[in-house]
């Protein structure tokens, strides 16, 4: 098999507070190839954005990556010197916020700031860096791609600044793009437009993709390969039908129990019960057992992995036969 394109190996990422240590991230592993999407799930407080900001080196003090290594194409962007880390992120490696507005400077036009991102990485003059990004807004579907350069961000709609972000993270045609939960708040019309270019773009352009998201019905459709986090460990991953057909971790079944598209109409949907653990106070062993109705006292321990036919989990007690 070729070499992934990412390779992330037990990933830790902390938080030294006055209230304590938060382990955000406890040794997350996954892979991505190239033109492969990952989706990354699981809910909020879980450690998915978290993960996404450790790979490209963003997060805020005091949140620190303790450990693991992240290889990109075989080189470990958590030991690389800030140059080369600098060339890597934005230029190879791309990421798309929830929010547009904070890639977008509202006083700057639109065609100012792709412009400039081209130029950062690429000595390349004015007119042939405004070509390029003018061809990036009509990549992602934006009409008129030349008169939208000279608008500003507050004369876009919320989908069609999301769109001006995505085109500004394939203007160096990076190998891999990390989306966090980028159509989260535009209209489900708005929200499948952006998502069939977004796979077309991948399969053309043979990028990776991470998408992170809690929505299960969006990661179903996009995704390769599905990653369920929860309590900052990954818990279940492996291709994306399997693991939603055939889920072995409760917290999977139950995630996937709790969205419309698993129940009949007029059927309430199921809840877990309780609520996530406190970053701070997690349960020893496996973090889901105050919730799950399989829990034994097994489960005070870590569970390890369990790996079948590239389909892994980390349960004592997993659901259904192996199939």
């Amino acid at each position: 098999m070729s070499t992934p394109l990412l390779e992330v190996e037990n990933l830790q990422t902390h938080f030294a507070t006055p209230a304590g240590l938060v382990k955000a991230v406890d040794g997350v592993s996954f892979t991505v190839a190239r033109g492969e999407v990952l989706g990354l799930v699981g809910e909020s407080g879980s450690g998915k954005s978290i993960t996404g900001f450790s790979l490209l080196g963003l997060l805020d003090p005091p949140g620190e990556v303790v450990g693991g290594s992240v290889r990109f194409k075989g080189e470990d962007l958590l030991t690389l010197d800030p140059k080369r880390k600098r060339h890597i992120r934005g230029n190879r490696i791309a990421m798309i916020f929830q929010d547009p507005m904070m890639t977008l400077n509202p006083v700057l036009s639109i065609g100012t700031q792709m412009i400039e991102t081209v130029r950062a990485h690429d000595k390349v003059s004015r007119s042939e860096a405004r070509q390029r990004a003018r061809d990036a807004l009509g990549k992602v579907g934006i009409p008129s791609p030349e008169e939208r350069l000279d608008a500003y961000p507050h004369e876009f709609s919320g989908g069609m600044r999301q769109r001006v972000a995505i085109a500004t993270a394939l203007l160096h045609g990076p190998d891999l793009i990390i989306a966090d939960e980028p159509t989260t708040a535009l209209d489900v019309t708005i929200q499948s437009q952006i998502l069939a270019q977004v796979q077309e773009l991948c399969s053309e352009l043979g990028m990776g993709l991470i998408w992170i998201s809690h929505d299960l019905g969006v990661v179903a459709g996009l995704a390769h390969k599905i990653a369920v986090m929860y309590a900052g460990r990954i818990v279940e991953q492996g291709p994306v039908d399997h693991v939603l057909d055939h889920s072995r971790h409760p917290y999977t079944k139950g995630l996937i129990a709790s969205t419309p598209m698993a129940n009949r109409r007029g059927v309430p949907l199921h809840q877990i019960p309780g609520s996530a653990p406190s970053a701070l106070n997690r349960p020893a062993g496996c973090s889901f057992r105050p919730r799950c109705a399989r829990a034994t006292e097994d489960c005070r321990l870590a569970p390890d992995i369990s790996k079948h036919h590239g389909h892994e989990w980390r349960c004592f007690h997993p659901l259904g036969a192996e199939s």
